[in-house]
């Protein structure tokens, strides 16, 4: 697993990172003992790179991860998030909050349930329109100089939002869903973090699990699975998605490796300054997926996937239609 630097700021992480959402909400049943082993396993194959929130759960996935690493914390980079506030009465209602209040509040619960001194890497979840982040980056930067946090990053930020972030203090990463079938950012966002020298984080790089050939039927999710919901998990969208993900399944059979292989080795490729973070709560997937980086995709393969899977071919949003209104663009 090779290891290379997140942003300009100092922070290195491993090239495939682990996002650790799935282990604690959001994607149906899950199992605390089982993820944390993932979590081990995990920094025995070279993994450095661990991604959480304090929205997850809430607050419980920080909690498991911050159990998970007592004793190897030295190693490890580790990233978290704050700005989704969540309603305890109706899990489906959420605000947001860029307040510098609020992140110098929000920041001393991530420290105490990560059980450690500094965060690495520390988001801003969602732009808050109603703040501007200005003033956002402010507070991240007092956070910086008390040494709370090492790094600052944003999620869900446009081009135009992170170069005013930077120009406050340096974002050293921008994390927003990137796969085959959500290219948004290569439209202003992947051009704006070269530019800045700003890290790149792709999550959700395996179109949330359908890019990986194993969600053939909408019954193949968990009941509790939010993805039921998700439109492009939805009637028409799911069986367009499902042809689109079909022809990822063939180039990968001839490449012989697994298509989730095939599309994580497919965002890498994009530039060595991209780090996709796959979520998995399993030892198998994660070992898959780590196999990625022995994928390497020529010239005429990347133009092979692009013909199969070109730019916004995806049936339906990636979000449900109240969600996507919190992404800034």
């Amino acid at each position: 697993m090779k290891s290379k630097a997140l942003g300009s700021q100092g922070l290195q992480a491993s090239e495939i990172g682990l996002g650790c959402m799935g282990m604690s909400d959001f994607y149906g049943i899950h199992n605390d003992a089982e993820s944390t082993r993932t979590i081990h396993r995990a920094i025995d194959l070279g993994i450095t790179f661990f991604d959480t929130a304090d929205m997850y759960g809430p607050y419980t996935n920080e909690e498991l991860l911050g159990k998970a690493i007592v004793g190897k914390r030295d190693r490890l980079t580790i990233a978290t998030k704050f700005g989704i506030v969540r309603d305890p009465n109706d899990p489906l209602k959420r605000g947001v909050n860029g307040k510098p209040a609020y992140v110098k509040s929000s920041v001393e619960g991530s420290l105490k349930r990560l059980g450690i001194d500094v965060i690495d890497l520390y988001y801003q979840h969602r732009v808050d329109p109603n703040t501007p982040i200005e003033d956002t980056m402010g507070a991240l930067a007092d956070l910086v100089r008390e040494g709370k946090i090492r790094a600052i990053g944003l999620s869900e930020a446009s081009a135009d939002t992170l170069r005013r972030a930077h120009s406050v203090h340096p974002v050293s990463a921008l994390q927003t869903e990137y796969s085959l079938w959500t290219r948004d950012p290569e439209s202003q966002i992947l051009q704006a973090c070269e530019e800045l020298g700003v890290a790149f984080v792709a999550y959700s790089p395996l179109g949330r699990g359908f890019l990986t050939g194993h969600i053939k039927k909408i019954d193949d999710l968990d009941k509790a699975d939010y993805r039921r919901s998700s439109p492009r998990f939805q009637g028409e969208n799911f069986e367009k998605n499902r042809g689109l993900a079909k022809k990822i399944e063939e180039i990968a059979a001839r490449k012989r490796c697994t298509s989730s292989q095939l599309a994580l080795a497919w965002v890498m490729a994009q530039g060595d300054y991209i780090f996709p973070i796959p979520g998995t709560k399993r030892i198998q997937f994660l070992e898959e997926n780590v196999g990625a980086c022995d994928v390497h995709l020529g010239v005429e393969e990347l133009g092979e996937i692009d013909e199969a899977f070109p730019h916004n071919a995806a049936s339906g949003f990636r979000y449900p239609e109240n969600f996507m209104g919190s992404v800034n663009r």
